[in-house]
Order: structure tokens, then sequence, then C-alpha cells
């Protein structure tokens, strides 16, 4: 990938993820609430639905770009260099995960800000990222690491084919490029129906971001938080925050494609 390509990709991921991130922040907060351990109206209910939204501001464009960064060049090397792949969809996989690979680096630490703020009434979130480096160091912002990259490597080895692939038959219906308003609906459904099938990782993620240091789900480790969750909630408490996460992803899905879509558009014509 070109320089310029590069930048493009930058400039469209950094618009795409702010757009969603803070366009649907009260989803996200609700979704987090009901996931969390001491339940929904614990954690705060309806209150302070935008309590978090700091952390966020400051990290979805760069967590965003960065994605869309790596998702292409290594989309491109693996499509139409030498190292080429002949299935497409698996050129995609591999590229959507290092793409949440890299980008994990930066939405990690603020997820566990993020998150912790949504569900502590009383402290900041300055607060929280202080108290969290100061008794945990600076790994402990990076908590949950492993877990969210389980958890956005299957979601994305599913959107991401899912999206490509319906582009390419909407495409080849019409005998067009898509336009950006068609690829935001294929990033909806594709987005919905990934966002479904993940939630229990979700379910992990959370809890082990939210853990005090002293639980064991504190230790990251995903299949022992699954099954205590499942003892604990069952069925139900492994699928916590469905409706909320497919909603918010599948108009996180429409919005955040359909802004990449978009800013290529522009910059095509």
């Amino acid at each position: 990938m070109t320089g310029g390509n590069s930048l493009l990709s930058l400039a469209s991921g950094a618009c795409a993820g702010f757009a969603v991130d803070v366009s649907l922040f009260p989803l996200d907060t609700i979704k987090t609430r009901l996931q969390s351990k001491p339940g929904f109206w614990k954690a705060g209910g309806f209150r302070g639905i935008y309590k978090g939204i700091g952390p966020v501001v400051m990290g979805s464009a760069p967590g965003a770009a960065m994605f869309f960064v790596a998702y292409d060049t290594s989309k491109n090397i693996l499509v139409n260099s030498k190292l080429a792949i002949n299935n497409e969809t698996l050129s995609y996989m591999i590229s959507a995960c290092f793409g949440e690979v890299c980008a994990c680096l930066v939405r990690v630490p603020v997820d566990v800000v993020k998150q912790r703020s949504q569900t502590t009434a009383h402290l900041s979130s300055w607060a929280i990222l202080r108290d969290t480096v100061k008794h945990e160091n600076i790994q402990g912002l990076f908590r949950g690491y492993r877990s969210t990259v389980l958890r956005e490597v299957p979601f994305s080895f599913i959107q991401f084919p899912l999206w490509e692939n319906s582009k390419q038959m909407l495409s080849k219906y019409h005998h067009r490029p898509v336009t950006p308003l068609e690829g935001a609906w294929c990033g909806f459904f594709a987005g919905g129906f990934s966002a479904a099938v993940t939630t229990p990782l979700d379910v992990a993620k959370t809890t082990i971001m939210l853990a005090k240091r002293s639980d064991d789900a504190a230790l990251g480790r995903v299949f022992p938080v699954l099954k205590s969750v499942y003892i604990d909630r069952g069925l139900r408490g492994l699928f916590a925050g469905l409706v909320p996460r497919t909603m918010w992803i599948s108009f996180g899905g429409f919005i955040f494609l359909g802004t990449y879509e978009g800013v290529l558009s522009i910059y095509n014509h």
C-alpha cells in the first residue's frame, strides 16, 4: 500500500471510529452495566449514561485508524502481491485479525478506563486512570488484552468477510460499485450478526476488566471466567447485554463502515 493510501485509511478509519463511538455511547454504557457483576441497577442504571466518554473521545479515532491501516495494508498484500492468497474470504479474515491485534493496543487501555467509569459513580475517568496505574502499574491498563483479542478476532472473522462479500454481491447485481449507503447497510447486517454470536466473549472481556484485583477473573483467563458466569447466572448471564450490544454494533457497523466508505468515495472522486 502506498503512503497516500495509508494516509487515506488512517483518515477514513479515524473519522469512522469517532463517529460511531461518540454517537452510540449510551448503548455501550447500558450493555456494560448489564454485563457487570453487581447488575444493571447497582452499576448505575440509566444514570450518568455518558460517564466514561472522555477516554473514548481521545482513543476512538486512533484505535480505528490503526485498525484500518493494518487491515487495508495486509489485505492489499494478501490479495494483490506475490504473497497473494487465492481465497479472498480467507485474506479478509487474516487481514481483520491483524487489524484487531494492532488496534487493541490502543483500544484496551481506553476500554479499561471507560468501563470502570461506566460502573463507578463516585470516580472520574482521570481518577480511575491514576488509580489503575498506581495499584496495577501500566500493565493494569492492558488487563483484558487477551480476552479482547479473543473476542475481536472471531468477531472480525465473521464481520469483515460478510461485509466484503455482501458488497461484492450487491455490486455484481447492480453492475456497478456499491454506494457508501449500500456499504453502510452491508455493515449493519454484518455487524449485528457478528455481535450476537460473540456476546459471551464480550461478557468475559467485561468481567475481566471490571474484576477487583483480588478476584480470580482479574487473572484474565477467558474460559474459567465463562464457566464462572455460566455457574452463577446460567445461559442468560453468558448473553447479558445481547440486545444493546447487537443494536449498538448494528448501527455502529452502519455508521462505522458507511463513514469509511463515504470518506473513500470523496477521495476517489
